[in-house]
């Protein structure tokens, strides 16, 4: 569909480096079509396979429905605090004595009525259970990774440089040895 030299169509290169295929596509239904501006294969992406990486170039074209469009303010409650006897019985006592006061007032608007019980419980929560605190990830990408990671490109360069068989089993063995490594520093960080 669209025009570009043969070396940016082939997406597969066989081990002997003389036989080149085009065998991956992008498939989309024909009434997003005209929304595809370029599709080529990409040599220099490093995808850890012996194929090559099929970019398309999409126009974006998305609506933005009203509940998207409404803000998450953020605030998650410590919900764990309620398993505690005591705290259980402060918030009830907390949330009975504001709904209390709420019922005197005389308030015939149903929004204004839903906004004051919000905010109750929303303040109550605060004050009785406070805020949870967000977890934090510990980056398992570290300077190691990254050595192998720059060990697995220059195998791939080399491969692609000199297909012969003497060098065919070397990427490979890079390879399993890279992803080896990071599942492994992945594992370990997880577990700590």
């Amino acid at each position: 569909m669209f025009p570009h030299p043969n070396i940016h169509k082939y997406t597969w290169t066989s081990p002997d480096g003389k036989t080149y295929n085009h065998i991956e596509y992008i498939l989309i239904d024909r009434r997003w079509h005209s929304s595809i501006l370029d599709v080529r294969r990409f040599m220099g992406a490093d995808c850890d396979t012996d194929h090559y990486l099929v970019v398309a170039e999409v126009r974006e074209r998305l609506a933005v429905g009203k509940q998207a469009a409404q803000k998450f303010d953020g605030e998650r409650f410590d919900l764990r605090k309620l398993n505690d006897l005591e705290v259980r019985k402060q918030y009830h006592i907390e949330i009975t004595n504001r709904f209390a006061a709420v019922e005197n007032l005389s308030d015939e608007d149903i929004n204004r009525a839903w906004e004051n019980i919000k905010e109750n419980i929303k303040t109550t929560a605060k004050e009785i259970l406070g805020l949870q605190e967000l977890k934090q990830h510990k980056p398992w990408f570290d300077v190691e990774c990254l050595g192998f990671l720059d060990k697995r490109k220059q195998a791939k360069i080399q491969w692609i440089h000199d297909p012969s068989q003497n060098t065919i089993y070397n990427p490979n063995n890079v390879r399993r040895e890279t992803s080896r490594n990071f599942m492994n520093t992945k594992i370990g960080i997880s577990e700590n």
